[in-house]
């Protein structure tokens, strides 16, 4: 439970999702009870259910039913959002698309993903047990600025619990089911929070060591190149420390630190795509230094209720993002004896910003809320070869400074327009540099002048809601999305002379406009929304792969999508949830200007039916179902076609005189499968890895 005084409590009470104020219901309990939730992801704090397009808010206990079966953030995602790919089971969370287009990922509104260089690892940024909820905004926004083309998701970490010291701690054991001595792992973590006059504190850590991966076959899955979360080890450390200096003003500093690294036990077993057979992995050394992620995000925050008739929000942050990918056999080099060896890269970015933003609610006879604010943003990012201290992506300077106004207007009782505007300006400085010559890297291949290319963009919003009853309510959306391609894939790709960054066409900004029409329905014990998207982008980037090197390619491109989420809650007891997504889209690869040809498995999500079922049995004891089941995709290549697979998990907890204990089993019927990824988004036989097997995880936690 979060105390605070009874003034402050009537400003923050709705962004704190889980806690339970004096006089409020718990989540238990009828909902008519709960204080709305305001969505923080929405600059001019929307309620959730009141947004002009869906918006989807993962509780804490969601999150920790989903713990106690799998850590992987890419599953959890999966498992819980409608339009989000199936997860790839890697350190890389590439081919993990959001409506067929990035996401933006945050970290309490920090900036996650690498817009520079995109080393496809921003969902691994931090351990899911320091997270108290996750906020979903679909499709296209320009709210946060740049790289939501897709949609926002927001991992809102855990806040300081009422009383003076408050402590957690768990322990969880996982294997495969033949408990396989090298297939065990464990993790343990520990927060204390607490509250004290003035101040509140919150600290935490987590450690997790993960064993290989069996699948269902009861075979190791193999390795990838770029990177694990298989045999290898991580850490999160969080710390936060809050001061109010009135019952309207309080500081927050916050930190969290995120590191996972490979153990290098194991080196992969290439396979054989046209003969069915599958990469695996035997024990051995590999060549060079495991991957890792080293991401460290801090912030510094000003909030006040009141100041003049205003809520004022400020947050400055800084992220330093390190990824070290494993040694491919794409960087060769001479080792100066006659010998050929393999180099790896290792991505390094710098993010310093600030968001300010100002709501006035009340105005107009208390029918309008206008919010305001101004962001800026600075992005060093390069890629360098660690043995042989080549670059191999240019340090890049990306600025950012944005400004933006939103209104939110009842123009009757049950009819709501919301709109608004944001004025993008950015600026990209790149000094003149070498390409390395890929038959051998310590060789320059072309010289490129540097150049200092700036773009500027108005984007736009503006949807409306409206109630039809007291339980139905109807929304559409038109909204714009500003993206930049992945600057350093083209600027490490460029093998013609001659060429200046001034003048690099695909270095011009995606911008993406995002309609969407949708209906939600909440009358006594049965939810559903149903919701169409169309997305589509004059100028967007479609990934292929050439000779083993993914190369981004500027062309239109449309998406479209159904997404239905429908929830009974049967009994006080019992609740199902039952989910269905859809979507379909083509780019113009010829440049005639009509797109022509299907979006591949590197973009486009199966057609995937999500079902949970979770129960209270008794007061002790709990239990959740869930199943998947992507349908077959066909596409105009045929070696990328997907045959589709069904997926069953199970959990149960059962509380004890002190504590809960809880056992999880992922993949439940032990499904032998090939990974979406690795049958629909590439052609590899180095990438084609079967599913995780039937997993085992028994789990202990007490609060004390």
């Amino acid at each position: 439970m979060i105390a605070v005084p009874k003034r402050r409590a009537l400003w923050l009470a709705p962004f704190l999702s889980g806690a339970v104020l004096p006089g409020v219901a718990s989540s238990n309990t009828n909902t008519d009870e709960l204080a709305p939730l305001v969505v923080s992801a929405t600059r001019n704090k929307s309620v959730e259910g009141e947004t002009p397009q869906k918006v989807t808010v993962i509780t804490r206990e969601q999150i920790e039913q989903q713990l106690a079966i799998t850590n992987d953030p890419g599953q959890v995602l999966s498992n819980l959002i409608p339009s989000y790919s199936p997860s790839r089971q890697k350190l890389s969370n590439a081919g993990e698309t959001f409506r067929g287009r990035s996401a933006l990922f945050l970290i309490d509104g920090v900036p996650q993903t690498n817009p520079l260089r995109d080393s496809a690892r921003d969902s691994y940024t931090i351990d899911l047990s320091m997270v108290e909820r996750i906020e979903v905004i679909h499709g296209a926004s320009a709210e946060h600025g740049l790289g939501a083309t897709g949609g926002i998701i927001n991992f809102v970490t855990k806040r300081a619990e009422s009383g003076s010291f408050n402590q957690s701690a768990g322990v969880q054991l996982t294997s495969d089911d033949d408990f396989e001595s090298d297939g065990l792992g464990y993790k343990a973590n520990y927060q204390a929070s607490g509250q004290s006059g003035q101040w509140d504190y919150l600290a935490g850590g987590t450690f997790q060591e993960r064993g290989v991966f069996y699948g269902g076959d009861d075979e190791r899955i193999g390795v990838a190149y770029p990177g694990e979360i298989q045999n290898s080890t991580s850490y999160d450390v969080m710390a936060k420390l809050g001061y109010w200096i009135d019952d309207n003003q309080n500081v927050e500093f916050s930190v969290n630190r995120f590191d996972l690294e490979g153990n290098g036990d194991y080196v992969p077993v290439s396979g054989d795509r046209d003969a069915g057979i599958p990469t695996t992995a035997e024990k051995g050394d590999p060549d060079g230094d495991p991957g890792y992620n080293e991401v460290t995000t801090a912030s510094l925050s000003y909030a006040h209720g009141d100041w003049l008739g205003n809520q004022v929000d400020a947050k400055l942050y800084s992220q330093t993002f390190r990824a070290r990918f494993a040694t491919t056999p794409y960087f060769p080099y001479d080792d100066g004896n006659g010998n050929t060896l393999y180099d790896q890269t290792r991505n390094e970015s710098d993010k310093l910003g600030g968001k300010f933003t100002l709501v006035r609610d009340g105005l107009f006879n208390d029918r309008l809320k206008l919010t305001t604010g101004v962001d800026v943003l600075q992005d060093e990012t390069r890629q360098e070869l660690v043995h042989t201290g080549r670059t191999y992506v240019p340090e890049s300077t990306f600025r950012n400074y944005a400004a933006f106004l939103q209104g939110d207007l009842a123009i009757t009782n049950d009819l709501t327009l919301h709109g608004g505007a944001r004025y993008e300006y950015a600026e990209l400085n790149v000094d003149t540099y070498q390409t390395i010559d890929r038959s051998n890297v310590t060789q320059d291949n072309v010289t490129v002048d540097g150049g200092n290319p700036d773009f500027d963009e108005t984007l736009f919003n503006v949807g409306l809601v409206y109630n039809l009853t007291d339980w139905a309510q109807v929304y559409g959306n038109y909204s714009e999305g500003f993206g930049m391609p992945d600057v350093g894939r083209v600027l490490r790709g460029i093998s013609d002379p001659g060429q200046d960054v001034d003048t690099l066409l695909t270095l011009q900004p995606i911008v993406t406009d995002n309609r969407e029409i949708g209906t939600r329905f909440n009358w006594d014990r049965y939810e559903l929304e149903i919701s169409y998207y169309e997305s589509d982008s004059d100028y967007g980037e479609r990934l292929t792969e050439v000779n083993g090197v993914w190369v981004g390619n500027r062309e239109k491109t449309e998406i479209q999508g159904v997404e239905v989420s429908g929830a009974m809650q049967v009994n006080d007891a019992h609740r199902v949830t039952l989910s269905y997504a859809h979507s379909e889209g083509e780019s113009d690869t010829d440049g005639d200007g009509d797109v022509d040809t299907e979006l591949t498995g590197i973009n486009i999500a199966p057609d995937t039916f999500r079902l949970g079922w979770s129960s209270t049995w008794t007061e002790r004891l709990t239990t959740r179902f869930q199943a998947f089941h992507y349908l077959d995709r066909n596409v105009d290549n045929d070696e990328l076609d997907f045959d589709g697979y069904t997926l069953v998990d199970a959990a149960v907890g059962y509380r004890l005189p002190k504590g809960r204990i809880s056992l999880g089993i992922e993949n439940l019927t032990d499904e032998d499968y090939v990974t979406y990824y690795s049958q629909a988004a590439r052609v590899s036989d180095d990438y084609y890895f079967k599913g995780r097997g039937r997993t085992v995880t028994l789990g202990y936690a007490v609060n004390f």
